[in-house]
């Protein structure tokens, strides 16, 4: 374990290990300043709800990230918020587009135990009550060997150890509001058929990525370059610019459902925003990612989650 590596049942633990299951919970409030006062409360007091449900079982880890939109934190904290902080600007390219649906709250909750991630969510939108109306609920699993449905591994060039923090936590650069992260979440939903219609080389062709073992493969000249490739952000000096993934996948095979949903977590928003430009928009533009053909982005918002003390501080 390392000194970054967090206790259980704790809130706004961005840098937390991968867990087992998940839920993505996004909800606007509704209503008046005191419908709004209510909702703010519950968030500032979410470590309540974790503790209450992660005592029975520590080893599974409860935790739960609150995202904040920058609508949401105007509410909360008038005043001077992130430097970073706005809604989620939606990025077209000549063929895909990445659709806005910002929402106030982003509830990210994290076990290994779907039960206790199941228990949070019931008592958390419990405490909200009609205060809110719930605009999205995803609940997501680890598959097999962290890959996502489309057989590929997924979070592979995740920052490990110091570099972690560094990468998504705010520093100070923005003294304010340092030990928060700026989050962008997207749900996409994939078109399997089409997708296992592909040879495997064809998929590692868009991928950028062998699909048994994970080694990076070149791209080929004169072709679109690959997943990989346009979701690596360097400077002209060779400065690379990573971020912290925690996708998740999740489906419903009855409807015919599978997806991936997008969970990017970065101290510089900018770095997403670039890396979404460059998927969607393509390089050169018109040149998108091809792994768009087959996987599309049906939602598409950002958030501000502050650390601990500063959740807390909200708190009337």
């Amino acid at each position: 374990m390392t000194s970054y590596d967090r206790v259980p049942i704790e809130p706004q633990a961005v840098l937390a290990p991968l867990s087992r299951s998940a839920v993505f919970l996004s909800v606007d409030i509704v209503g008046d300043a005191a419908a709004t006062a209510r909702v703010r409360d519950v968030v500032a007091d979410i470590g309540g709800l974790i503790r209450a449900v992660g005592f029975r079982d520590l080893n599974a880890r409860l935790s739960c990230l609150v995202g904040i939109g920058s609508k949401a934190w105007e509410q909360f904290a008038p005043g001077a918020g992130p430097g970073q902080l706005h809604p989620f600007r939606e990025v077209v390219g000549a063929k895909h587009t990445a659709v806005a649906t910002q929402t106030d709250l982003l509830f990210h909750i994290r076990a290994d135990r779907e039960d206790m991630c199941f228990e949070l969510e019931r008592l958390l939108l419990e405490a909200l009550g009609t205060d809110v109306v719930v605009r999205d609920e995803v609940a997501a699993f680890r598959y097999f060997d962290s890959r996502d449905l489309l057989g590929f591994v997924d979070g592979t060039e995740d920052p490990t150890g110091d570099a972690l923090p560094k990468v998504a936590l705010i520093g100070a650069e923005d003294p304010d509001f340092s030990g928060g992260s700026y989050l962008v979440v997207q749900k996409y939903l994939h078109d399997l058929a089409a997708w296992h219609s592909l040879s495997t080389e064809q998929q590692e062709r868009i991928m950028g990525r062998r699909k048994a073992d994970d080694v990076e493969r070149e791209d080929d000249d004169g072709v679109q370059l690959s997943h990989k490739s346009l979701a690596t952000i360097t400077d002209d000096d060779g400065t690379e610019h990573d971020i912290l993934r925690d996708n998740m996948p999740f489906g419903r095979p009855g409807r015919s459902e599978f997806g991936t949903y997008f969970v990017g977590l970065a101290a510089d928003l900018s770095v997403i925003e670039r890396m979404l430009t460059r998927m969607f928009v393509g390089v050169p533009p018109g040149q998108h990612d091809r792994l768009l053909d087959f996987s599309t982005a049906v939602t598409g918002g950002v958030y501000f989650v502050p650390s601990r003390e500063k959740l807390e501080a909200l708190g009337g």
